[in-house]
């Protein structure tokens, strides 16, 4: 498995190769600083897809994962120990669909 800071470098280059983001660090919010838009999120999943071989599930989607480059280091390093069988995959917490208990 690869370190988590070489991922994050290689990361940080897909940003600023690929999506053209300079990102000031690797816990910087990607979400806060609105460096992370709906589009851009899905050429971010695109581009982490063909640089690390890992495949990104509509289940898996849960935006703490995305949240930094060093979260998303450790989204992939945990995909990429599962399928070389070395680690279980990362699960999220449940997603409620529908109204919140007691809305109704």
């Amino acid at each position: 498995m690869a370190e988590p800071s070489a991922l994050e470098a290689r990361i940080r280059q897909v940003f600023r190769d690929k999506l053209r983001l300079d990102v000031p660090s690797v816990d910087t919010d990607l979400f806060e600083t609105a460096a992370l838009d709906s589009m851009v999120f899905v050429d971010l999943l695109l581009h982490l897809e063909r640089e690390f071989g890992v495949t990104v599930a509509l289940e898996d989607i849960e935006f703490d994962h995305f949240r930094s480059i060093e979260r998303i280091a450790e989204f992939v390093a945990n995909r990429i120990a599962w399928a070389e069988g070395t680690a279980p995959p990362a699960r999220s917490e449940p997603v409620h669909r529908g109204r919140p208990e007691g809305v109704t």
